[in-house]
């Protein structure tokens, strides 16, 4: 039977580059992208839709045939903290109407993502657990141990295939920041392209755990792809790329571009970051899946300076 992938989010950080891979893994008439606007050319199928309308994702899953939801539409958590009702609302009544709609219309997968940022202060800093108690201090974090809760409810309750990652902080050069708080670590490589200081709003020292977007991506397609007998988490799989701190970051793109400078200012996401662990113990996922990172900090470095100084001389010749 072939598959029928509806993305919602597809605008976003995560989505965008989700939705061409899956273009390219599985064919145009495959993939369906959704969101609220249509901002980015895919090339497939693209339908405006609100995710929290659950008659238009209904309508949506019928007139395409869908087989496989990922659900990448939410608010993330720096903008969660500065609206926190829209915040709730909007991550969990959209996550509501994609399982009920999963459930009703013999869905066989459904993609949620998490977050490092289920966890709270209590959590170990080094090699946080896959089973810990999951005590967020943030919105965001609210909203997706409550996904995960669902998540792992629906699949026992009546058998829905979900499917998570607690991803990290994530790095790209595909596209701008969407509002979360390890985002510094890709605003800051445009500021460095461009030769503009960056004013970091972490203080040098705040490690956090991060992957590559390239990792991140695969690290999904590789756990909706595997074998349902393999898995043995049905909240959601920790998943680690690597972990360092805004100093560590600005040495290594130094290494590239000598006349980089940055200075600290940290304001309310120091607060945040500092709930979360600075490091990830993703072991499950590594036995149930085989997930192995690709990426290390100067492989990343390297290659977001090349794909921005490719993006920013494309954008000054068209200009």
């Amino acid at each position: 039977m072939e598959e029928k992938i509806l993305i919602t989010g597809a605008n976003g950080q995560l989505g965008s580059v989700l939705a061409n891979a899956l273009i390219e893994r599985y064919g145009s008439n495959s993939i369906i992208a959704t969101d609220l606007k249509h901002k980015i050319k895919f090339k497939c199928y693209f339908e405006v839709l609100d995710a929290t309308d659950y008659d238009g994702i209904q309508t949506l899953v019928r007139k395409y045939s869908i087989t496989q939801i990922y659900h990448m539409a939410a608010i993330l958590s720096a903008t969660g903290e500065k609206r926190p009702h829209l915040t709730w609302d909007v991550n969990m009544e959209t996550l509501f109407n994609v399982l009920e709609v999963s459930r009703l219309n013999n869905i066989k997968k459904v993609f949620f993502p998490s977050s490092i940022a289920v966890y709270g202060v209590d959590v170990p800093k080094t090699n946080a657990p896959q089973n810990f108690a999951t005590t967020p201090n943030t919105v965001y974090g609210i909203s997706k141990v409550a996904g995960e809760l669902w998540a792992n409810y629906y699949f026992n309750r009546y058998g829905l295939d979900v499917r998570s990652i607690r991803y990290p902080g994530v790095i790209g050069y595909q596209s701008l920041p969407g509002g979360g708080t390890t985002d510094y670590a890709v605003e800051i490589y445009h500021k460095a392209i461009n030769q503009e200081p960056y004013e970091c709003f972490l203080n040098k020292t705040t490690t956090l755990p991060m992957i590559y977007m390239e990792d991140a991506i695969r690290a999904t397609i590789e756990l909706m792809e595997a074998p349902l007998k393999n898995l043995s988490v049905r909240t959601s799989y920790n998943v680690a790329g690597l972990s360092f701190n805004p100093e560590e970051l600005a040495s290594s793109i130094k290494e590239i571009l000598p006349e980089f400078q940055i200075s600290y200012k940290p304001d309310f996401r120091q607060d945040i970051a500092n709930s979360w662990p600075e490091s990830i113990d993703d072991s499950k996922a590594r036995k149930d899946w085989n997930w192995k990172p690709k990426y290390n900090l100067k492989k990343i470095s390297a290659d977001m300076i090349k794909n921005l100084q490719l993006h920013y001389n494309y954008k000054t010749q068209k200009s």
